[in-house]
């Protein structure tokens, strides 16, 4: 048996909170977690709906039924399964939504956000450091990274952004583990960067979300 590869085309989809226009000031790209929908998952960032601020939360390439083989349906960014192909791929797609939704003079003027909640804090810094977008901050919220963030990102990569790390105190993954020694290993490998909590769950917290966006 040989194993082989060949690119195909897909058909993503992405929801978006306001409107994009010459008001407009800041972009936020949110990536969910693991078995989330982008269409109920944006509904977390409607606190940011200002009038000036555009959400956009693209939606995982490889969709599942949460339970059996009907029901509510999830997404996921990748597996372990070709983990470097489905790495390249979302990274891909990322690109192209960010290069369909914002222009090369917008990009001079608006700010930035990129945010990824749980497992979309991995992608989310992957995207980030494939370089391809300009962006100004970096939320990694309720994400763990089992062989530590530099396994991920290249901090001199992130000098001169903004990088946050929120999640919740009662956050039922993050209780598994060490989680003083979990910050103590972020903040070794980003020095600058600023940690929140919030007493609460694994969920986007919105009023610690409206903090951080002022």
């Amino acid at each position: 048996m040989q194993k082989h590869h060949i690119q195909v085309q897909r058909t993503a989809r992405y929801f978006t909170l306001g409107t994009l226009n010459e008001e407009t000031t800041d972009i936020w790209f949110v990536l969910h977690g693991y078995g989330q929908s982008a269409e109920y998952f944006i509904q977390k960032f409607n606190t940011l709906n200002n009038g000036k601020t555009f959400i956009v939360a693209p939606e995982a390439l490889s969709r599942f039924y949460l339970k059996g083989f009907s029901g509510r349906v999830g997404a996921t960014w990748m597996t372990r399964e070709e983990r470097e192909t489905e790495i390249q791929d979302y990274i891909n797609y990322l690109n192209t939504l960010y290069d369909a939704i914002i222009d090369n003079e917008a990009k001079k003027t608006l700010k930035i956000n990129v945010l990824g909640f749980s497992q979309g804090t991995a992608t989310a810094s992957r995207w980030v450091m494939n370089q391809h977008l300009k962006y100004d901050r970096l939320v990694l919220w309720a994400g763990y990274f089992g062989n530590g963030i530099r396994d991920i990102i290249d901090p001199q990569k992130l000098i001169g952004k903004e990088v946050f790390l929120c999640y919740g105190k009662a956050d039922e993954f993050l209780q598994q583990i060490d989680v003083s020694q979990y910050e103590q290993d972020i903040k070794q490998a980003i020095p600058h960067l600023q940690i929140f909590t919030f007493e609460g769950g694994h969920t986007i917290d919105e009023t610690l979300l409206g903090k951080i966006f002022k």
